[in-house]
């Protein structure tokens, strides 16, 4: 269980993802009282990192764009980079991919510098920006509506342009991954697209870091028996990677 400083951060970047949250819904999620729940969001309201609404909390609109970026930019900065490096290292020389938007996916864009006749497609600013000194590597953008707190573009005219690809390989980063119901995440319209690039991808990789299995969002994207690759880092609690192997994922794990 979190203690008390590691369940409000959680709480702060959930908040900030989600725009809205309720007490009985975190107080699941975290496994304490609704009492406890209350009490953090109290201290956080006090703090301004978010703003107490009847029965839960709302995102702050001065803070959010900042702290979005930044805490998903800094939380386990060294294993992401690692975790990038590998992933890279899966993608061949000639090959079309999909990198999804995320800080995870933009480490596996810093890695693709020396990578030849590569076409990455993304829905990530940031993404596309860190491929500006991959000289040999064609960049394409899905368009779409700007989400500027997490610089990822969304929405029907995004899924789109999507359809009319075929891509080798998924890039795929995720907010949740639980055995029983597979990767989820809190934007709706994000799942929505993450399930065609999921459609139109031969391949699915997921590079994610330990802390975010056994979470769960509200919208599902896929089941974990329709991802083929799972890069992550060793703390993979035993069941999940046991349910992971069980249905034929292939699993790179990178030791901390």
């Amino acid at each position: 269980m979190l203690n008390t400083i590691e369940r409000r951060h959680e709480i702060v970047q959930l908040v900030f993802k989600q725009e809205r949250v309720q007490v009985p819904e975190l107080a699941q999620l975290f496994g304490v009282s609704t009492v406890t729940i209350r009490n953090d969001l109290n201290e956080l309201d006090e703090k301004g990192l978010l703003v107490r609404s009847r029965g839960g909390a709302v995102a702050s609109n001065r803070l959010t764009q900042e702290l979005s970026l930044k805490e998903k930019h800094d939380a386990n900065r060294g294993i992401k980079e690692r975790l990038g490096k590998f992933a890279a290292s899966l993608i061949k020389d000639g090959e079309s991919i999909i990198l999804d938007s995320g800080t995870t996916t933009e480490e596996v864009a810093k890695n693709l510098t020396n990578h030849h006749s590569v076409v990455v497609m993304t829905n990530g600013l940031n993404v596309a920006h860190s491929l500006l000194n991959a000289p040999s590597v064609e960049v394409l953008m899905t368009g779409g509506t700007l989400r500027k707190k997490s610089l990822s573009f969304y929405g029907r005219q995004a899924e789109q342009h999507l359809q009319q690809y075929h891509f080798d390989k998924l890039i795929l980063g995720v907010d949740g991954f639980e055995k029983d119901i597979g990767i989820t995440t809190h934007f709706e319209l994000e799942a929505l697209l993450n399930r065609v690039m999921c459609e139109v991808s031969r391949e699915i990789i997921v590079v994610t870091d330990s802390s975010k299995f056994n979470r769960k969002g509200v919208h599902k994207i896929i089941s974990a028996s329709e991802v083929n690759t799972v890069v992550t880092d060793s703390d993979i609690p035993a069941d999940i990677k046991a349910a992971l192997e069980s249905v034929g994922v292939e699993l790179h794990i990178i030791d901390l």
